[in-house]
């Protein structure tokens, strides 16, 4: 095992887009681990830093001012390249710490979007100090926020003739996911579609709400360090994510109804794989023992992960 780092800069950092045709910014092996910093925030989402005491993140100017802006709004850090991993095959991403580059966050609504847009039409954008020892949150209204750090937008590739896809929907690739339960200690699993599988990551949360109402998080950059895995083993047709003691299946669409049938089905048929009950056997067990969670409605396809504990599934 190696260990590398990636900094976010103009070479390394793209914006708003996923492609099966970006160079590689790292190329790695099966095994290695990664340390990954990520930049938030387009020009007009960073505070006056004069005028806040807010600390600049560094390479964040030069990035904004050397990238294309894409068609979606994040910056995301990479693709790492990862020898061996085919298309088929499935690349296992393990989550084992995450760090905050900034003292300052920020959370907007936008007009026409979220999930209330006839309710709320006016734009508003706030910044948030982040106490980073205390991991705090203060909000504009004085109250303190314990901050819960993931990513909300990582994945692989999308396959070379789906072309530039934005980042702003998640898709069976990954992508913008917003899903609060993949933080440290999370393994998520993505289907390779691209040689190489092209990792990238961005899009840091420092806390968020099943849901993501009013469209955005506290929406932060973050330090992420992660391990790579190719597995040869596994087949995938959608991203999976374990936690030590829970399974979590996805679905995406932009019906709701539609995005719990996804998740609903791949999690029947991780059941299957893991303890050989029958499509019936564990369509029940679901029913009684795994959650349906909205994991965002703002992002075009919305969201939804049904969450299994470990302690339901039966032996094999």
């Amino acid at each position: 095992m190696a260990e590398h780092y990636l900094p976010a800069r103009p070479d390394t950092v793209n914006w708003g887009k996923w492609d099966a045709a970006l160079p590689p910014a790292l190329t790695i092996k099966s095994g290695d681990r990664v340390v990954i910093d990520t930049l938030s925030g387009e020009p007009e989402d960073l505070p006056d830093f004069a005028a806040t005491g807010f600390t600049p993140v560094p390479g964040h100017a030069e990035v904004m001012a050397s990238i294309h802006r894409g068609p979606g709004p994040h910056l995301l850090t990479g693709p790492v390249f990862v020898e061996g991993a085919e298309p088929g095959d499935v690349l296992e991403v393990r989550m084992l710490d995450i760090k905050f580059r900034a003292d300052w966050g920020w959370n907007i609504q936008l007009p026409f979007l979220g999930t209330l847009p006839e309710d709320f039409p006016e734009l508003r954008r706030i910044h948030i100090p982040l106490d980073r020892e205390r991991l705090i949150a203060t909000m504009p209204w004085g109250q303190e926020l314990p901050l819960e750090p993931f990513f909300g937008n990582f994945g692989v590739a999308p396959k070379p003739e789906w072309g530039r896809l934005s980042s702003t929907e998640p898709r069976v690739f990954g992508g913008n996911m917003d899903n609060k339960e993949l933080g440290v200690g999370t393994t998520t699993y993505f289907p390779v579609f691209a040689p190489g599988a092209l990792f990238s990551v961005g899009d840091g949360h420092g806390r968020q709400g099943d849901g993501e109402v009013c469209i955005t998080a506290i929406e932060a950059a973050l330090t992420g360090t992660f391990e790579f895995h190719v597995r040869k083993d596994m087949k995938l047709t959608t991203p999976r994510a374990e936690k030590p003691d829970e399974w979590i299946t996805m679905g995406f669409d932009p019906d709701l109804d539609d995005a719990v049938k996804e998740a609903l089905r791949d999690m029947i048929v991780l059941i299957r794989e893991r303890s050989g009950l029958s499509a019936q056997d564990a369509y029940t067990l679901c029913s009684l023992c795994a959650d349906l969670r909205v994991t965002q409605t703002v992002d075009g396809n919305k969201g939804i992960h049904c969450v299994l504990p470990k302690r339901f599934l039966p032996v094999r």
